[in-house]
């Protein structure tokens, strides 16, 4: 295979890499960042129908660069679930760059290289090359969550989500060490067929320390502190994005390691319960007590890790099905979510507390409309995809043998509910104290929210396409 051909099978990785090496170029000299934005968009609508291309053509699949890499259904779903992503919160950050004064065009570069780090963790068999992957994506959302430079809450924010960041890896970086050491191999493959003559307690121990800073990426308690400030502190579309993209790419991650590589190992079964649990109960019991609307979602995204590692415990084909269905349903609906929120913060951010929603189905019926839709999906209500989501991770803890997990899920999703109706409540049940008009959404923001609207109920209604392709990619990692 020539290194054209090789080259092909990281086709957006490729684009985008390039479109954001061009924007950089380019940002010194051009005035309007807008324009700079709008190449993101491009690159990212190309590296899409790229992808979708080498789906449907054999010679494009399979692996590359001597095993390091491969192009497969797992990879080519969550590539283009991270692309979506992007595209939305750069299409969400176009106004509100604008009105908070810091529309450059690092911004949107800086985006597109995070994409590049999140497909290379999706489609890597290799542990160094995931590694590489993961460091691409979290150095540039490190930089992105202190984007408000003049804020203080945000260079807070990315301080603390560095540090942590970077303590998180070692462990993760150590851990590979160790299962090389036990192994002799970075390759997946490799790993799982000298599994069983390995040195057991070296690879357990291994496997440990990167469940540690896998769990701390995907913000799975106890390793979950640095969430609620850093949700809060960073821009908003930053958060949209970092609770769906770098989360799911985590996800991925994950999926990839303990279900291709480490899966002779099975030791881990305790480690995956507890955290799924801890997680669960830490997310929507810290939710239940928040008064800014930012940190309730980022507790709720802590509880939503917990669903999705849920249905990883259960380390079979069905659960993993489900935790990529779940992925994709809640990556649409918080994107919607915090494009809400980012509208209606205001300058500075300065209205993100739940009162400050007081009278919002008067004052704008559509956007409360819009926000109670996502609220609903992220609770689980039927018509949603929500609704599916958690349905397949409790078939599949049942299926399992697991009843007892499932029955945790449900009692979770039940806390769930009183947070999130509170909000509801808020906006349609209170009036403000002294109503303050609500700006018209942009065109750019209704797009966001007429797509991602769309996508929560397409996802709860006609979820079989979306489940099949999911199965698919499972079907792989065994």
């Amino acid at each position: 295979m020539s290194y054209l051909d090789q080259t092909l099978h990281l086709f957006p990785e490729t684009v985008l890499a390039v479109a954001g090496t061009l924007i950089m170029v380019l940002s010194p000299t051009v005035k309007n960042a807008r324009w700079l934005g709008r190449i993101a968009l491009f690159a990212l609508v190309l590296a899409l129908f790229g992808s979708h291309v080498s789906y449907h053509h054999g010679e494009y699949m399979g692996s590359a660069f001597d095993g390091l890499v491969t192009n497969d259904a797992f990879a080519i779903l969550f590539r283009q679930l991270f692309i979506i992503v992007a595209a939305l919160a750069v299409l969400s950050s176009f106004d509100y760059l604008k009105r908070e004064g810091i529309e450059t065009g690092e911004y949107y570069a800086l985006i597109l290289f995070s994409v590049v780090g999140q497909g290379l963790m999706a489609c890597s068999t290799d542990l160094v090359m995931i590694f590489i992957g993961l460091e691409i994506s979290s150095i540039s959302t490190y930089i992105l969550t202190g984007y408000r430079r003049h804020d203080a809450r945000g260079i807070e924010a990315a301080l603390k989500y560095f540090l942590l960041g970077s303590f998180a890896t070692g462990f993760l970086l150590y851990g590979i060490a160790l299962v090389y050491g036990a192994t002799g191999s970075t390759n997946l493959a490799a790993i799982r067929a000298a599994i069983p003559q390995a040195n057991g307690p070296l690879v357990a121990m291994g496997a440990a320390l990167m469940f540690v800073g896998m769990a701390f990426k995907v913000s799975g308690a106890p390793f979950q502190v640095w969430t609620p400030d850093v949700y809060q502190g960073a821009p908003t579309p930053v958060t949209a994005f970092m609770s769906a993209a770098p989360k799911a790419a985590a996800f991925a991650m994950f999926l990839r390691v303990f279900l291709t590589g480490l899966t002779p190992a099975a030791g881990y079964f305790w480690l995956l319960w507890g955290c799924a649990v801890l997680s669960m109960f830490v997310g929507n019991l810290g939710a239940l007590m928040q008064s800014n609307i930012k940190r309730m979602l980022a507790y709720s995204s802590i509880a939503h890790a917990g669903y999705v590692l849920a249905a990883f415990t259960t380390r079979s084909a069905m659960g993993g099905a489900a935790a990529i269905f779940y992925l994709a349903v809640y990556s649409v609906t918080n994107v919607g979510a915090f494009l809400v929120v980012a509208h209606l913060a205001g300058k500075d951010e300065s209205t993100v507390a739940i009162s400050d929603y007081r009278g919002l189905g008067k004052r704008h019926p559509v956007l409360a409309a819009c926000f109670t839709i996502f609220l609903l999906s992220l609770l689980g209500v039927p018509l949603t995809g929500g609704f599916f989501g958690k349905f397949y991770i409790v078939t599949s803890a049942v299926a399992a043998g697991l009843p007892g997990l499932a029955i945790i899920t449900m009692i979770n999703s039940a806390i769930g509910a009183y947070y999130y109706l509170r909000v509801v409540v808020t906006m349609y049940m209170e009036d403000a104290e002294s109503p303050a008009a609500t700006p018209a959404v942009p065109a750019s923001g209704t797009l966001v929210l007429i797509f991602t609207v769309i996508g929560v109920f397409a996802l709860g209604v006609f979820p079989t396409m979306v489940l099949e392709w999911a199965s698919q990619a499972a079907d792989i990692l065994k």
